[in-house]
């Protein structure tokens, strides 16, 4: 590597997008010995690089207080977000392998607490390090996983996050082939991840998106799909389910409806959430979950044996990306505006230039 300084996106504080800020003059990192310098190709946008720079994740003790992925811990600025990543090795560091170089990779957005694959107050690329929104990041070389396929780099950097994210939980959740999982907030990232991997399994999926993204949602294999503009969705639900069973809810919505969820889902059904992007703070008639047997499963990111087989279901074209759009790095702000009106299915991706 000869150039020593790159385009990127530093965000410079919590708060709004004005935060943003992109510039042609960010020194080039350095990687450590047990990293890689890669040339990142593509990013995808998430819904954690928004809460990271709006500081939306709360403290235990204070949900309203301002702060960073790891709840309690402030972030050190400026810091370049962006945790779905995909490029080549361009450079390693003295413990990497040199035939490492030229690699093509997917990273693992995931800095992991010990030497195993602690998720326990885990860090997160683009959070705790720098991050993908830039012409090059420096990862852990045992994040950086070579990949054969076919799909672009943008294609690629839909998958990390939401992925890793969507797998964990059917994990944690214990879904079966055979069982019916009900996906709130199907057409985003993580939801139509959710989809796709719940058919991987063979398992029956029943959607609630918002109007106009059904057709896609059935070509992804969910058999029932709502929509929530209308408030009656779970009576019409309850009605289209008939005699069947829900055995399996994952949410990465939260909010109101919550309550309706519970109600839904039949005793001894799995409860997995993983986000709360309609509200954190939620209603919880504890009689419902006593009574009815539930189990309640918080969930985040993934294992390396997660990302490894995310990997592998990529490679043998069990799933397939969901792009909705690139726009070029300058246009971030513009982007992240995008992403928060909900109108595409998919991912937004943006490519540094």
């Amino acid at each position: 590597m000869t150039k020593r300084t790159m385009k990127a996106v530093r965000l410079t504080g919590h708060g709004d997008l004005d935060q943003l800020e992109y510039r042609a003059d960010v020194p080039v990192p350095t990687p450590g010995p047990d990293d890689v310098l890669v040339a990142v190709g593509a990013a995808g946008i998430n819904n954690t690089d928004v809460w990271t720079r709006e500081g939306a994740y709360g403290r235990s003790d204070d949900p309203n207080a301002t702060s960073g992925w790891r709840r309690g811990g402030g972030l050190d600025f400026p810091r370049i977000q962006g945790g779905d990543i995909a490029g080549r090795i361009v450079d390693v560091g003295a413990n990497v392998d040199a035939d490492r170089m030229g690699e093509r990779v997917l990273i693992d957005p995931t800095l992991y607490s010990d030497q195993g694959d602690g998720l326990i107050d885990a860090g997160l690329i683009g959070s705790e390090r720098d991050g993908g929104f830039a012409e090059y990041v420096a990862v852990p070389a045992e994040n950086a996983h070579a990949i054969e396929t076919s799909w672009s780099d943008a294609e690629l950097a839909t998958f990390p996050i939401a992925y890793v994210t969507a797998e964990r939980m059917l994990n944690r959740a214990r879904l079966a082939a055979g069982e019916t999982v009900f996906v709130m907030g199907a057409s985003g990232g993580v939801g139509s991840a959710l989809v796709q991997l719940a058919r991987r399994r063979n398992a029956h999926v029943v959607a609630l998106t918002g109007p106009g993204k059904e057709a896609q949602l059935h070509d992804l294999g969910a058999e029932i799909v709502f929509t929530r503009d209308r408030d009656d969705w779970p009576q019409r639900l309850q009605t289209e389910l008939g005699e069947r069973t829900v055995d399996v809810e994952a949410d990465v919505v939260g909010g109101a409806p919550f309550g309706d969820l519970l109600q839904i889902l039949r005793p001894e059904g799995r409860y997995v959430t993983a986000g709360a992007i309609a509200g954190p703070m939620v209603e919880l008639d504890l009689r419902t979950l006593y009574l009815k047997h539930l189990e309640l499963i918080g969930s985040t990111m993934g294992t390396r044996r997660e990302f490894a087989d995310l990997v592998r279901y990529i490679e043998s074209g069990e799933i397939k990306p969901l792009l909705a759009r690139t726009s070029p790095l300058s246009e971030l702000k513009q982007a992240q505006r995008d992403f928060l009106e909900k109108r595409f299915f998919g991912k937004l991706v943006v490519i540094p230039q």
